[in-house]
């Protein structure tokens, strides 16, 4: 009943049973890049894991995960008295979820008394039995809440779950202390509105934060903290140059020191974010406009493994086909040269070729699933169709805290060395801001969208993977600064590649769906029209029963709307 913290995927190893080519098989022996296979009858084969992997219908048949380490060295950090009644509690929350009050495979007793018989009683009804044994017990204002509250705790974060946090002695303090979150939440909108306009006192800022309670909350609702505890409120929440009653300085420093994202192994991390452009572009309709960039950064390596321009602004379909263009390797282009093919990179490509056909003619990128990608908090990131898009292929979205810049300081110091070593020496180069902006840029705009793609893709292949990166360092080689593609090759031999097919549904899966009415001429879509057979199917023939049987039961139902067509590229 119930995850346990610390789940991971599903993992092929010797005594799995997997699903290849529509039957099931039981992983006999694990060499190298082979597998052998073995079947109840006997039947024996032997196959390489990328072809075991690359099977449309393979699958781990009945995987359980391995249960979470308990945090023994952070359970020891508190004090006795807490540990003890966290171990008091850790039968007791088994017995609710288990039916059982001991771990499966224990040496003790595995008597389930009937008030907990989980095919009997529904969860809530066992915290409630619990909440009354608790009490009896003596566990002091134990209820049902109680017992639900300690047993989602377990289920997140373990044994670690069930520790009273106010016993812990290094817990940190929130710098606003115990304010009422909605008293902070009006000072930061108040300081909102405050920002880029004249600076005035934090009493007349304090009348400000009255008015926003009451028109969001109503009046007399949230009290307004005392004098002191607001100017400290505003102290923390203010930045030094929009601080009220102090003048503005010309440097400001951060409120604590930037913590650099660390990340050991490729796809560990990767860091995703869209800019506008330095480049004055040529649009489709011959206007001129600045194109959005977006990119992912892996923080391991700074290889930079996808970059997809948009005339207008990113939208959350784009963000989903950025995954997808992250797991498949990358084509060379046919005007390319050899030089920057895979097989010429530093990596060892006929042993990824034996795992992954499609690396034959690709370009020298790395090809890298992430697992954490760490995104702003706009809309399009935190879409509905991103976020499913990142669980389709088990990639995990990692929000950046607000006001934070340094949670990704790796991706947006790359676009600044794009706008340096490569906007800058393009045509229609617009400058980082106005005053850097040339008077004859409108002229020198000439090339489209498409075009600046394929430089951009050609520039990354051939200049940012092979260029030497001064954060990238190999303990082996201190003093050696790494290129991204020498970052990437060095821990391929310990980490391993396992390539991820996707296939041409998956890809029409993170496309958007939009109703189009289908008319005798077919479908029509952005002044094109589209028509085919499929769209005008041969009528049914009419069932008199069926149709006299909805007449009796009720009124007639409206005709069935004809499903939309996705578009495809």
């Amino acid at each position: 009943m119930g995850d346990q913290p610390g789940q991971q995927r599903p993992a092929v190893e010797v005594g799995a049973h997997v699903a290849y080519r529509g039957q099931t098989w039981q992983v006999a022996a694990l060499q190298g890049q082979q597998v052998y296979l073995l079947q109840e009858d006997g039947t024996e084969t032997s196959l390489l894991l990328g072809r075991l992997f690359a099977d449309p219908g393979f699958e781990v048949m009945g995987a359980r995960t391995p249960d979470a380490v308990p945090q023994w060295g952070l359970f020891e950090t508190v004090p006795l008295a807490a540990q003890q009644r966290a171990l008091a509690w850790l039968p007791h929350i088994r017995e609710v979820e288990t039916g059982l009050p001991h771990a499966p495979g224990s040496r003790d007793g595995q008597m389930m008394r009937p008030e907990y018989d989980p095919e009997r009683w529904t969860l809530a009804q066992r915290d409630a039995a619990k909440a009354k044994e608790l009490t009896a017990l003596g566990f002091p204002r134990v209820t049902r809440t109680t017992v639900e509250r300690m047993r989602l705790a377990y289920r997140k974060q373990g044994l670690w779950g069930l520790v009273d946090k106010r016993t812990v002695p290094t817990r940190g303090r929130h710098p606003t202390g115990y304010a009422d979150e909605r008293v902070v939440a009006a000072v930061l909108e108040a300081l909102r509105r405050q920002r880029g306009r004249s600076k005035g006192t934090v009493k007349g800022l304090q009348v400000l934060v009255g008015q926003i309670l009451e028109d969001t909350h109503g009046r007399g609702v949230v009290e307004m903290p005392s004098r002191s505890t607001f100017y400290r409120l505003v102290s923390v929440l203010a930045d030094p140059a929009d601080r009220p009653g102090h003048p503005a300085r010309t440097a400001t420093p951060p409120a604590r020191a930037s913590s650099a994202a660390v990340a050991l192994r490729p796809g560990e991390q990767v860091q995703i974010d869209t800019t506008r452009l330095d480049i004055m572009a040529v649009l489709e309709d011959g206007s001129l406009g600045r194109p959005e960039l977006t990119i992912a950064v892996d923080v391991a390596t700074r290889s930079i493994l996808a970059a997809v321009l948009r005339p207008h602004s990113t939208k959350a379909v784009d963000a989903a086909l950025l995954l997808a263009e992250i797991a498949v390797p990358h084509p060379a282009r046919p005007t390319w040269p050899t030089s920057l093919h895979l097989s010429r990179a530093e990596v060892p490509f006929e042993r990824m070729l034996s795992l992954d056909e499609r690396l034959e003619g690709a370009a020298a990128r790395p090809v890298i699933v992430p697992e954490t990608i760490v995104v702003d908090r706009g809309k399009i990131s935190l879409s509905q169709g991103f976020v499913a898009a990142c669980e389709t292929l088990g990639v995990s979205v990692q929000p950046a805290p607000p006001r934070r810049p340094q949670a990704k300081a790796v991706v947006e110091r790359t676009f600044g060395a794009l706008n340096d070593l490569f906007c800058q020496h393009v045509a229609g180069h617009t400058g980082s801001n106005p005053q850097r902006r040339g008077s004859a840029t409108a002229a020198e705009a000439r090339w489209t969208i498409s075009q600046l793609q394929d430089f951009l893709d050609e520039w990354i292949t051939c200049g940012w993977q092979n260029r030497p990166h001064d954060g990238l360092r190999h303990p082996v080689l201190p003093k050696t600064a790494l290129t991204p593609n020498q970052m990437w090759a060095a821990p391929i031999t310990i980490s391993g590649y396992v390539p991820v097919p996707l296939a041409g549904t998956d890809y029409l899966e993170l496309l958007p769906v939009r109703w189009q009415p289908i008319t005798e001429r077919g479908i029509r879509l952005d002044y094109r029209t589209y028509n085919h057979d499929i769209l005008d199917p041969p009528p049914r023939p009419a069932l008199p029963c069926l149709q006299q049987s909805r007449q009796v039961g009720g009124p007639p139902q409206p005709p069935r709307r004809p499903p939309g067509l996705r578009p495809t590229h």
